[in-house]
């Protein structure tokens, strides 16, 4: 987030100080965004992934630390809990090849950090929520880095009677979470497509628009604490175990969530919503002076204010970054990290496609779809998967219409195509990509109902389910075979 954080106690004057630079930062900002050719340049790609750690059992092994200590690769680090790492990949550009080389680079970095977890008898695992975590497994896991321990601690101070899950699928989770560990149980993919600053508000309509249709085939988290849930638990969970929120009536929007509105203009209005809506977590000031630093000509780091939306996790999220003369891009944070690289690479194309053709007549299509209907979609393709039906217009600014949703994905595949190699992909390797979440569509597997059906199945015959449903994925991820050619039971 560009700041050291070293403490987790902050008093009065620490939050004033932080609010003014908010607003200063707010200020700055919108001057930046209308400086002529700000955040131009060649569309381009970049991709996380989270990552559990578990042991020769299939149980999360809380040592991440270790296993950083055992790699020198830049692209991994830690996350919230102690069994969890990250994978940043390589930004590249959109034009070409771009996920072929994504998806090189994080087979790399992932067979980089399974060497480094053999080290301490640990091993990777991409999925979204690890079926075998227990729920001690999540009480005193934070990692030991000062920023987490800093979130937590103000997030706690909200909610000094814990954080309150209650998820309701064919089985019902209900409990009081002591911290926001339960957070660290979610693990996703997450892309990030720079965005031109005058297009944004087009492309972030997309967005939100493209997200359930490809969530709906790309659920990977069907299972927490044994109970089965929702085909994207990780939607409710996020919400849930971090949400500041402590009576009903509370005012204030969730940290986590969809959004509250169409973006009218452009960037600039999530940041600003940010700060208005949100109370700082972590008030650390830097020492820059953006103001100064822009009337040199110079482009700030506006670091206080990158800091605080950092800790307003919307499903898509605006991003400002300095570098390369300083751009905008859009974080797509709602897919799951799983099965396979393959699966993750194959939906992030999906929804890069999805963005770049719908952007141009997204102004027509909210016309006839509702922001409350688009938030309807979201969470319909979370919970349901494939079962889902979707409301979507025939046309730009006709009424939205229900859809099953296999019918819109394949109605939108060949849409994603032309989005893509309008922005310069390759024909084939737009196609290549493609084609797995056509061959999923097809047969109706999705990481979700794998796991679904197997961990059905081995109820019957095994004393631990859950165990042997992770050993049969890591058997069958370490193929990198996508998840749609997977045995089933």
């Amino acid at each position: 987030m560009g700041l050291a954080i070293e403490r987790s106690e902050f008093d009065e004057h620490d939050r004033a100080r932080f609010d003014a630079r908010l607003h200063a930062s707010l200020a700055v900002l919108r001057t930046l965004l209308q400086r002529p050719g700000f955040g131009e340049g060649p569309a381009s790609l970049g991709a996380e992934v989270e990552l559990d750690l578990v042991d020769a059992e299939g149980r999360p092994a809380p040592c991440n630390r270790a296993v950083l200590a055992a790699t020198r690769d830049p692209r991994i680090t830690h996350e919230v809990d102690r069994f969890n790492l990250e994978i940043n990949s390589t930004p590249v550009a959109l034009a070409g090849r771009p996920f072929t080389a994504l998806h090189d680079d994080l087979v790399a970095a992932l067979a980089e950090a399974t060497r480094a977890a053999a080290t301490v008898g640990a091993r990777p695992i991409a999925i979204g929520i690890l079926p075998t975590l227990r729920e001690q497994d999540l009480h005193d896991a934070l990692t030991e880095v000062p920023r987490y321990r800093a979130l937590s601690a103000a997030l706690r101070a909200q909610r000094p009677g814990g954080f309150a899950l209650h998820i309701e699928g064919p089985d019902t989770l209900a409990l009081v979470a002591d911290d926001v560990t339960f957070e660290g149980a979610n693990t996703s993919f997450q892309l990030h497509v720079r965005v031109p600053p005058p297009v944004f508000a087009s492309h972030h309509h997309a967005a939100q628009l493209a997200s359930a249709p490809v969530l709906a085939l790309s659920g990977n988290a069907p299972l927490l604490l044994g109970r089965r849930l929702w085909d994207e638990t990780r939607i409710a969970l996020f919400r849930q175990s971090v949400d500041e929120r402590a009576q009903p009536d509370d005012w204030r929007p969730a940290r986590v969530s969809f959004g509250h509105g169409w973006v009218r203009h452009g960037a600039y209005e999530l940041f600003a919503e940010s700060v208005a809506l949100h109370q700082p977590l972590l008030p650390v000031c830097g020492d820059e002076d953006p103001a100064a630093v822009l009337a040199r000509g110079g482009i700030p780091t506006l670091a206080e204010l990158r800091l605080h939306h950092g800790t307003v996790w919307r499903w898509n999220r605006a991003v400002y970054d300095s570098a390369d003369g300083g751009h905008l891009r859009i974080e797509l944070r709602a897919l799951p990290a799983g099965p396979t690289v393959v699966d993750m690479i194959a939906n992030g194309a999906f929804l890069a496609g999805l963005v770049l053709a719908l952007a141009p007549r997204a102004e027509h299509m909210i016309e006839g779809l509702t922001f409350s209907h688009a938030r309807q979609n979201f969470y319909e393709a979370a919970r349901r998967g494939p079962d889902a039906t979707l409301l979507w217009p025939p046309e730009p600014g006709a009424r939205a219409q229900p859809i099953a949703a296999p019918q819109l994905v394949a109605r939108l595949l060949p849409v994603a195509q032309r989005g893509l190699e309008q922005g310069g992909v390759a024909t084939d390797e737009a196609a290549r990509w493609l084609d797995v979440v056509a061959e999923r569509n097809r047969s109706g597997i999705t990481g979700a109902r794998w796991q679904r059906a197997w961990f059905d199945a081995l109820a019957r015959s095994s004393d631990d389910p859950a165990a042997a449903l992770v050993q049969r994925y890591l058997d069958a991820a370490a193929s990198g075979a996508p998840v749609h050619t997977w045995p089933m039971p």
